[in-house]
């Protein structure tokens, strides 16, 4: 190892494999510290009765206290494809309970017979 900026130049005789074992060391330590968000899924349908919500909100508000990223999905099955209106204003009261907990990532949006929505925990 060579320091230019020392007058006269200097340089360590060091022993390699140490040196490589140390800097795998610390790399791996700061692999260790990063944590990576999963993306954890609530499903319902827009029919759903109230204590069930109630769960689905808690799951929801637990992933997000975790650092989890929730996607919250509504399926429309039958002629419920005929109204998502009803599922919008379903996942637009979940925004309003977990603001608190988190903030939107992705809007909602209809994907075939699922409305889905990603909400991203609340920076600290």
């Amino acid at each position: 190892m060579v320091n230019e900026e020392a007058k006269p130049p200097v340089c360590r005789i060091m022993d390699h494999g140490k040196y490589r074992f140390e800097a795998e060391k610390r790399a791996r330590e700061s692999r260790r510290k990063t944590r990576m968000a999963d993306l954890k899924e609530v499903k319902m349908r827009y029919k759903i009765g109230e204590h069930d919500y109630q769960v689905r909100l808690n799951q929801a508000r637990s992933f997000l206290s975790n650092g989890d990223r929730v996607k919250s999905i509504i399926t429309l099955r039958g002629r419920e494809i005929e109204h998502p209106t009803l599922g919008f204003e379903l996942l637009n009261r979940m925004v309003g309970d977990l603001e608190a907990a988190g903030d939107i990532q992705q809007m909602p949006k209809k994907e075939g017979r699922n409305i889905t929505m990603i909400i991203i925990p609340k920076k600290v």
